[in-house]
């Protein structure tokens, strides 16, 4: 039984896979936080061309 919990303290696959995961989900956080100021801005440039087209 000890040999057993040795070996599962020691295996680090599972460590990479958690690793993966948080580095999917902190990219996945900066490209909806950038596509939202993207959309936000280019909202922004369509209602001032809007504007001054007079509609």
């Amino acid at each position: 039984m000890t040999a057993f919990l040795r070996r599962l303290a020691a295996d680090e696959s599972g460590v990479t896979a958690v690793e993966y995961s948080l580095i999917c989900a902190l990219m996945g956080l900066v490209l909806v936080t950038s596509l939202r100021d993207v959309g936000t801005a280019l909202n922004a440039t369509f209602t001032t061309v809007s504007n001054a087209l007079g509609r």
